[in-house]
């Protein structure tokens, strides 16, 4: 058997803020280790040391510097890093916003596996429900990647509803630019917009330990509705608890996060991920 020392190394790392919590180390290292790789995956949480995102630069700086492989990218920082990269994979270019950048040879290229783990999840959970209106609940980075999804995947349209009224306005107009102007809309009084939807996606960071509550008003939730929250630390948040309560059918951030995770492994490690492993290992965490 070879000695560990001798397999092929990967430091990676996670920045964003208040990410102690975070399953993503693990779910990168057990399937590295499963490759026989010495994959290390390091979390460099802003809020633990004091920073924002105006450290971006620094942080890239340093990542280079001690020869990560790479970065994947969480809140707050999916918009902000992009002005800090040399290139952009097209749907890094498209979504405006980056959740992955691949460090090599002194360049920095963004990409976006968030909306395709969002896509592949929802094809393996919701495939068979209807979706002709659909309302989601925030238009920052994660938003832009799920509202992408969702359109690929057929929605009809898709009514953004975000506290940022000129954030959601921006995200609409890309996604008209890209999907057509019927396809995306907001503005929408949110007891309209739900009585008229088919789904909900909560892509704001409410739900999480440390964002209670929840973005929609419980009493709008109803039978008929599927509800879908990207949140997946805790894995029952207050939305999907409620909505069961309630009859709907419920889609968890969990697919999300091992999906988005097999994306990046992959620009990482230039290897293809077992994806049905790192499932099984994210569902023994």
């Amino acid at each position: 058997m070879a000695d560990v020392w001798t397999y092929p190394s990967i430091l990676v790392g996670l920045v964003g803020a208040g990410i102690q919590a975070s399953r993503t180390p693990a779910l990168h290292e057990r399937e590295g280790a499963a490759q026989g790789l010495r994959y290390i995956y390091k979390l460099i949480d802003l809020e633990k040391f004091g920073l924002d995102v105006n450290s971006l630069s620094d942080i890239l700086k340093a990542a280079q510097h001690f020869g990560f492989a790479g970065l994947n990218i969480t809140h707050p920082c999916k918009q902000a890093i992009i002005s800090l990269l040399d290139e952009l994979s097209s749907d890094a270019e498209a979504l405006g916003a980056v959740n992955t950048v691949v460090l090599k040879e002194g360049r920095r290229v963004g990409h976006n596996t968030d909306w395709w783990g969002f896509a592949e999840s929802f094809r393996r959970e919701l495939s068979d429900v209807r979706r002709d209106r659909v309302v989601q609940f925030g238009a920052g980075g994660a938003g832009a990647a799920v509202a992408h999804a969702l359109l690929t995947l057929g929605v009809g349209e898709i009514n953004v509803i975000d506290t940022d009224s000129s954030r959601a306005e921006n995200l609409v107009d890309a996604l008209r630019r890209r999907f057509g102007p019927t396809r995306a809309s907001t503005g929408i009084p949110i007891m309209e917009a739900m009585t008229a939807a088919d789904g909900m996606v909560n892509t704001t960071p409410l739900g999480m330990a440390r964002y209670p509550g929840m973005a929609v008003p419980v009493d709008l939730l109803r039978p008929d509705l599927w509800v879908s929250d990207i949140v997946y630390f805790p894995l029952e948040t207050e939305l999907l608890r409620q909505a069961r309560a309630r009859g709907c059918r419920t889609m968890s951030g969990g697919g999300m996060a091992v999906f988005q995770a097999v994306g990046a492994f992959r620009l990482f490690a230039g290897r293809e991920p077992d994806a049905e492993r790192m499932l099984q290992h994210f569902s023994q965490m």
